[in-house]
């Protein structure tokens, strides 16, 4: 049986509902989800097919053709996600018999492991100033939170005053799929933020004209007194990188990589460095403790006289 595109519209809004409400799931996850749908359906539209007459075969071909543009491995695996929730839910939902991607192997990921700032330069980057005195208050105030805390950029802009306790020494926030969870807060990051809201955030603020009540309470706003966004703070790391000289790549998530990478390397327990991630799986905090291991395996092959002598021998 064929259906008309109201027909699979339906289904994507259902499943737009399905996976924002049932499963709890972001913004930005299902708006990818939905892209990388739309992009399979085109496909098969092209191919004179719809989702509910799609084989294995039609499958294995969109991918296929993915990979010949030069997708990656996991940009591959992403799609067939998509496409393997999409009709599991369908199936669930009685919307159709059968699910074409039951047979389909997930493209097979080349682990990659995170990149990390050395000690030295996540000094140098946050002792590094600005020009603008207002501005650089706050983005010192961003730069100790992103590592003091390890937070993804998402959990950072959506930061309320409210979520902090100066008392306790910790912060609030909400990771993926709406998840709170409870991280500490180092003393300089506490500094840091107690000298933004006192002599920063109350400029910014009177720089906008209407207040939200939805963002009122935000913490980190931008030049405008408005709540900065994921690409803004991509912005304020690549110049505040750029105005002090340093050369090295930054981004916000690579904080983030460096937080896991610094508690690990001195010991910290593996499910407590888990827990204030907020990672669900502790196989995905597992692939810091390989990057430590490379670490203590580069200072051995280094340091060691016995192995020195076997790689001068070489």
């Amino acid at each position: 049986m064929n259906h008309t595109g109201n027909t699979v519209k339906d289904w994507f809004d259902d499943y737009v509902f399905h996976l924002k409400v049932e499963r709890g799931l972001s913004e930005n996850t299902c708006t990818n989800y939905i892209r990388d749908l739309h992009k399979f359906c085109d496909f098969l539209e092209n191919k004179c097919k719809f989702v509910d007459n799609c084989t294995p075969s039609d499958i294995l071909a969109f991918l296929s053709e993915e990979k010949n543009k030069g997708k990656s491995s996991a940009s591959l695996a992403r799609y067939l996600a998509a496409i393997r929730s999409f009709y599991g839910f369908l199936l669930r939902e009685d919307k159709l018999s059968n699910d074409p991607t039951v047979f389909i192997a997930t493209p097979k990921l080349e682990q990659k492991l995170p990149q990390f700032l050395t000690q030295e330069i996540l000094n140098e980057v946050l002792n590094s100033k600005n020009e603008n005195e207002i501005l650089d208050i706050r983005n010192q105030a961003i730069l100790e939170v992103l590592y003091g805390c390890g937070l993804r950029v998402s959990e950072l802009i959506n930061l309320s005053i409210n979520d902090i306790s100066f008392d306790l020494g910790y912060i609030r926030c909400k990771g993926k799929g709406n998840k709170e969870r409870i991280v500490p807060l180092g003393e300089l990051a506490i500094q840091a933020i107690q000298k933004y809201l006192a002599l920063a955030r109350p400029y910014l603020l009177s720089k906008k004209n209407e207040l939200s009540t939805k963002n009122k309470d935000i913490l980190f706003l931008n030049a405008h007194g408005k709540k900065l966004t994921r690409q803004g703070i991509w912005l304020i790391l690549k110049n505040w990188a750029k105005t002090n000289g340093i050369e090295i790549n930054i981004y916000p998530h690579i904080f983030r990589h460096s937080f896991a990478t610094h508690l690990l390397d001195n010991d910290a327990d593996l499910r407590a460095v888990q827990e204030m991630l907020g990672h669900s799986d502790i196989s995905t905090t597992q692939i810091y403790t390989h990057l430590s291991r490379k670490r203590i395996l580069e200072v051995f092959r280094k340091a060691h006289p016995r192995d020195r002598r076997i790689i001068n021998n070489e």
